[in-house]
């Protein structure tokens, strides 16, 4: 089973660094749990890269959903990812069917409907990313205790962050998480998402996203977290920074700035000694 949580934390370090750096600075008895729950949601969000078409997608998520209601021991045993979350979450107490909830929301990702207002992006953002940022404190702060208001915060930054970083690769796709409404809201078209053009109403959307990112994060740097259950939050330690680099009138959406390793790695390791400055 040790070799199971080994292959997690490799799967980790190569798939989400930030995640990866985060999670060694969480007690060293809970950091396999966070490896395999982190695992876990990298093989469900990266359903859409693996499978181009939407029935290998299906086929993958269901298998996802049979493991945890228990439809695949024999299989699950053998996959070390599965095995090893099966295990954190009865170690932990935590409770399968909000991972199946994760697992539904996902679909959105192997189909090519456009994201159609902002209730909606924030609905996905909380059954995916919010999700795990909850389980994620839970297992740190361990039974009775809760954080799920700011787990869910959490989830909605790193949600409309990822929407900005991949918005060119997810424009070749044709596939559109900037919500129709608040396109509208600006004047902006799909189109001019899925042609790649830069324009006045398109960035004005964008930085209307970036505001509630800020906002987002602000909320968790200022809320009194125990010094255990912070590793949970480090991850979104590289953001702000990265979010102000698209300040300038000349900022391009379809090339987002990249910070480099180091530098995110530096950042995560301000915030584990203040989490204030995941807001400033």
């Amino acid at each position: 089973m040790q070799d199971d949580f080994r292959h997690c934390a490799a799967l980790v370090r190569e798939a989400e660094r930030d995640r990866y750096l985060a999670a060694l600075f969480a007690p060293a008895d809970r950091r396999d749990a966070l490896f395999a729950l982190y695992a876990f949601n990298i093989e469900i969000a990266r359903v859409r890269d693996l499978a181009r078409e939407p029935m290998p997608g299906e086929i993958r998520l269901q298998w996802w959903r049979e493991v945890l209601l228990g439809e695949r021991t024999g299989e699950s045993a053998a996959h070390p990812v599965a095995a090893s979350l099966l295990q954190t979450l009865s170690r932990h107490n935590l409770a399968s069917e909000r991972l199946a909830e994760l697992i539904e929301a996902y679909r959105f990702d192997i189909y090519d409907e456009p994201m159609s207002s902002l209730s909606q992006l924030q609905t996905y953002a909380a059954s995916t990313a919010g999700t795990i940022f909850d389980y994620a404190t839970r297992i740190l702060a361990g039974p009775g205790t809760t954080f799920a208001d700011l787990a869910n915060d959490a989830g909605q930054a790193l949600t409309l962050a990822n929407l900005i970083a991949f918005l060119p690769r997810h424009a070749v796709r044709h596939q559109l998480y900037v919500p129709l409404d608040v396109l509208r809201q600006y004047g902006a078209e799909p189109a001019d998402v899925y042609a790649m053009r830069a324009t006045p109403e398109l960035r004005a959307a964008l930085a209307e996203l970036r505001l509630r990112t800020r906002r987002y994060l602000s909320h968790i740097a200022e809320a009194e977290i125990p010094e255990h259950v912070r590793p949970a939050f480090l991850p979104l330690a590289p953001l702000r920074q990265w979010l102000l680099a698209m300040e300038p009138n000349d900022y391009d959406p379809f090339d987002p700035p990249e910070v480099p390793q180091w530098r995110r790695q530096w950042r995560i390791w301000r915030a584990a000694k203040s989490l204030r400055r995941i807001g400033g």
